[in-house]
């Protein structure tokens, strides 16, 4: 029925917003506010009607959780970086209809999801940032998913992944991106050192770290790059566990995905942190990838950076 047209890794640095005001940094993140004009122009070439934000700014101790409400209007100041983001207003459509099919099929998939769609609950900055540039003219609904996840396996986050592209093939009457909102290695820089870091990136490692996984997802190493994503959520300080790339790369069939990223923003170092938005061609897939559902036992830790 419907179609999932595009898929894309990409950044919500408040420092975009900062970006726009008079004063010192003005203009600084253009590039990144082009991707994301890109990624929108792409969209809508596609047809796409609704966007779905996996987004690492909501967090959640339990369960996953969809944002699925009829509308969604306000005025934010963020709680983290008031001084980045301050009285910033927003506005855009949701979609309760396609919310509550896409937590019907996490839970046939045995991932334990609740869609709100009656809740005066607003979206978080990491769907704020991205919908200013892509979906200023409302063109787009938007649905947001908790993906700053605490106590969740990555191999749930993949399946809600796969769960949801099959939802919206099977059962959606539309066309649907999804976009994987949070940075590749999310070191801030230490209090005090901020502004010497806003154009950088915290330690050489974590750079080196950052640019081979751009590289691999530029030659199609997925099946590596799945391997790997528990140990580089934990050791590159990935943004929300990298709970959004795993969900990303659900919806693309994990680790039989086959298809080259293109860059359309390249990597850049803010306060500390490697971003980046890049865009994941949807290919056809099985399934077959998608690793099984994690189960709990009796006095087992659970860590999000487990597979």
């Amino acid at each position: 029925m419907g179609k999932v047209a595009l898929a894309a890794k990409i950044t919500h640095v408040p420092s975009m917003y900062l970006s726009e005001l008079p004063g010192p940094r003005q203009g600084f993140r253009q590039a990144a506010i082009d991707g994301h004009h890109e990624i929108s122009r792409r969209c809508r070439e596609l047809g796409v009607d609704t966007i779905v934000v996996f987004d690492t700014h909501w967090l959640v101790n339990a369960n996953y959780h969809i944002l699925c409400g009829e509308h969604f209007e306000g005025v934010y100041t963020s709680n983290e970086l008031p001084h980045f983001i301050s009285n910033m207003a927003y506005a855009f459509p949701g979609n309760k209809e396609l919310g509550l099919i896409l937590g019907e099929a996490c839970n046939r998939f045995d991932v334990e999801t609740m869609a709100h769609h009656a809740t005066t609950l607003g979206p978080e900055y990491g769907t704020l940032v991205p919908m200013r540039y892509m979906n200023q003219d409302q063109h787009f609904k938007v649905i947001s998913v908790s993906a700053l996840c605490t106590s969740h396996y990555l191999a749930d986050s993949a399946r809600l992944g796969w769960a949801m592209r099959k939802a919206v093939e099977d059962h959606y009457d539309g066309t649907v991106a999804f976009l994987a909102s949070g940075s590749l290695s999310h070191r801030f820089a230490q209090n005090g050192q901020a502004p010497d870091y806003a154009t950088k990136i915290w330690s050489p490692f974590l750079e080196t770290l950052d640019q081979r996984v751009v590289q691999m997802w530029e030659n199609a190493e997925w099946d590596a790059f799945c391997g790997m994503l528990p140990e580089y959520a934990a050791k590159g300080h990935g943004e929300g566990f990298m709970h959004d790339t795993a969900m990303l790369l659900g919806v693309l069939g994990w680790s039989k995905y086959d298809a080259k990223a293109e860059v359309v923003t390249p990597y850049f170092g803010s306060s500390g942190t490697g971003q980046i938005n890049a865009i994941f061609p949807v290919t056809p897939q099985d399934g077959s990838g998608i690793p099984p559902a994690q189960a709990a036992h009796p006095g087992q830790v659970l860590s999000s950076s487990r597979l």
